[in-house]
């Protein structure tokens, strides 16, 4: 097929035609791009207990055992040494690129301690900063000697100082 005053080897589109389609290559092409690096964003992982927003302020120091099931849920775990406490973990990280490795972001412990009648006696909400335990709450962090354990005064009757 010819075109009057064109000379072709090869079929002859008219120009608008030809243009339209390299057009439609291109935004193909970007489009093919842009979801290739879709799949290399990155993700958020949250592991473990989810706190409500404002479920701390929920719980003032004396509220009963079953005050705080109903606000909290279930706890991750319980323990029963000197009263019981009730632990919230949760762990937070995120991956940057896609098929990368996980780096932690925020790691936190609520713990609710109940003195024996059940009634809360401390709220704390530990996490990690700068690497050491710190209590968000009352923003201290814990130091070796604040808890006396049963062995401590046995180890003070025998030590010659």
């Amino acid at each position: 097929m010819t075109v009057t005053g064109q000379r072709c080897s090869r079929v002859c589109f008219p120009r608008g035609l030809l243009a339209r389609w390299r057009g439609m290559r291109a935004v193909a092409a970007i489009a093919l791009l842009c979801a290739a690096l879709g799949g290399c964003t990155g993700e958020q992982f949250q592991k473990g207990y989810i706190l409500p927003p404002g479920a701390l302020e929920q719980i003032p120091i004396g509220a009963s055992q079953d005050q705080v099931l109903i606000v909290m849920g279930t706890p991750s775990t319980v323990a029963t040494l000197n009263g019981e406490v009730f632990y919230y973990i949760s762990q937070r990280s995120e991956r940057p690129i896609a098929f990368m490795n996980q780096r932690l972001v925020d790691q936190r412990v609520i713990a609710i301690y109940f003195d024996k009648n059940r009634q809360v006696q401390r709220l704390a909400n530990y996490g990690l900063q700068d690497g050491r335990i710190f209590d968000f709450i009352s923003r201290t962090t814990p130091t070796s000697g604040q808890e006396l354990s049963y062995l401590t005064p046995l180890f003070k009757l025998l030590s010659f100082n």
